[in-house]
């Protein structure tokens, strides 16, 4: 490690950021703190997994330098562990290994690496890695807040109509448990969760007149209270964790015969997701009270619900699996 090799004096500078350096070797943890002190950042040392949790729990590092072998536990299982935990999971890793071996590089990206150090390296790459890495976190944390707004927002618009009730927390519970039961991935089942809250952000553009009108709407009226979808799917689509979501968004109101809307897809043009989504948000508004009706059984529900499918409303595979999924959970319930 070549600690004479300065960063150049026009590289971009960031805020100092708090490192975690991870390495067994006391030496080679000086070395590195030095050269990261240059940039101001303030340097915490680790030389073995007991310290690495503690220390990130009280201090709660923006990046953690990891060096692969050590005792104990190497920084694979270690970097392993961080990925896998909800609470350190978006802090940056960066691996530090002397072997330049294709398998150690595979192994890190298993891990869930973010980058990689082969050593020894000097203070311009060492710099250049954790600008980039921290920069990119931040702007994660932007992020962040911005999608915490979006769905206080999407809270904001539910407290609207005081009719619906809990409706998005009851359609969240759904979300998760018949994506469970049809064997959704980890991130399908966070993009119908996401969408319970998010589906209907639009109706923040629709007036109050037309949005909590208790009368029929007119043709005119209508027409606006529609473009809640595409205002939707406008507010989220920058967002890119919510691309997964915004097709939710924008066609959870679609039918399998292609009287929907925005779009009138037809059959399976229509997101498997919103397909999924429009089925669990019928059933909880029929199957729940609002102003304006009683709440049905689950019987009454399925029917109604079964009379649309029967009209081309509907995917029938995808309804026949949810009849099932309902028949268990009332049976589990009773």
């Amino acid at each position: 490690m070549n600690s004479v090799d300065f960063a150049p004096q026009f590289a971009p500078r960031i805020a100092p950021a708090t490192v975690l350096v991870v390495d067994d070797q006391t030496s080679s943890r000086l070395v590195i703190s030095e050269l990261l002190s240059v940039e101001g950042h303030q340097v915490l040392e680790a030389d073995g997994s007991r310290q690495v949790f503690n220390c990130i729990e009280e201090h709660q590092p923006d990046l953690v330098l990891l060096d692969v072998i050590m005792p104990e536990v190497d920084g694979f299982e270690i970097c392993r562990q961080l990925k896998q935990s909800e609470q350190t999971r978006w802090i940056p890793v960066i691996l530090m290994t002397a072997s330049s071996d294709r398998s150690a590089r595979l192994s890190g990206i298993e891990a869930g690496a973010d980058d990689f150090l082969l050593k020894p390296f000097g203070q311009t790459e060492l710099s250049a890695r954790v600008r980039s890495l921290i920069n990119q976190k931040r702007f994660n944390q932007h992020t962040d807040h911005a999608e915490q707004v979006l769905f206080s927002m999407a809270k904001a618009v539910e407290n609207r109509d005081p009719s619906t009730g809990d409706h998005c927390d009851r359609i969240v519970q759904l979300s998760q448990s018949f994506g469970h039961y049809l064997g959704l991935s980890t991130e399908e089942i966070r993009n119908l969760v996401w969408g319970s809250y998010l589906h209907d952000i639009g109706k923040v553009g629709i007036p109050d007149a037309i949005l909590l009108k208790a009368d029929r709407l007119t043709a005119s009226e209508w027409v606006k209270m529609r473009h809640h979808v595409l205002i939707g799917e406008e507010i989220c689509k920058p967002m890119r964790a919510l691309h997964g979501v915004t097709p939710i968004i924008r066609h959870h109101h679609e039918r399998w015969d292609g009287s929907g809307y925005p779009d009138g897809l037809v059959g399976e043009q229509i997101p498997k997701l919103a397909q999924i989504f429009q089925l669990l948000d019928i059933f909880d508004a029929l199957s729940n009270a609002r102003s304006y009706k009683p709440a049905l059984s689950l019987e009454k529900t399925l029917h109604i619900m079964k009379a649309e499918t029967r009209k081309g409303w509907r995917n029938p595979d995808l309804f026949a699996q949810f009849v099932k999924f309902m028949q268990l959970e009332d049976c589990a319930c009773s």
